[in-house]
């Protein structure tokens, strides 16, 4: 088996795991199955719906190097999401790690028009899969910075600088 076929497998695998989650979570969800380059129209690989909001996703995996997108498969989505009447959305997954999606404007455009993600990135700046489906919702330090909890917005700033992991941040909370 061939390092390309062995990683249609593996991303095959990853859409269908994401439209189980999607699922799972209560959203209306098919998996385009021609998207790519099995045809000539402009398809997104997962539609997904709550009878609210709607959205077109390119999914994309990686064992840990940086995911690029071409500029064309960047296009075609915001196309078919356009006409559509879906939300573009790029919905990244590394290894061992969750979904973090993102709308394309927020990526990387690399010099070559390509567009990249990497890993640390997506979990920095990328909306995890819980705040996608609404379950919750990301708290910026600006909207803490009038609470008159002190201790609770030096709690989020030292995750935020990288001198407390999540989980930890979440016990003194």
């Amino acid at each position: 088996m061939t390092a390309t076929v062995s990683a249609n497998r593996k991303g095959d695998r990853r859409e269908r795991e994401l439209v189980n989650a999607l699922d799972e979570a209560g959203f209306a969800v098919m998996r385009a199955p021609a998207s790519g380059s099995a045809t000539e129209r402009e398809l997104p690989d997962v539609l997904a719906g709550d009878g609210e909001t709607f959205y077109a996703i390119e999914a994309k995996s990686s064992a840990g190097d940086p995911i690029y997108l071409s500029g064309e498969e960047v296009e075609s989505l915001l196309f078919f999401a356009r006409n559509f009447g879906a939300k573009a959305r790029i919905a990244v997954r590394f290894d061992r790690e969750d979904w973090y999606f993102f709308h394309p404007g927020e990526l990387y455009t690399t010099d070559a028009g390509s567009y990249r993600v990497k890993k640390e990135t997506a979990l920095a700046e990328g909306i995890d899969f819980p705040e996608f489906v609404g379950e919750t919702r990301k708290v910026t330090l600006e909207e803490v910075a009038g609470d008159p909890d002190e201790e609770r917005r030096e709690v989020l700033e030292a995750v935020r600088d990288g001198h407390m992991p999540v989980e930890d941040a979440l016990d003194v909370l």
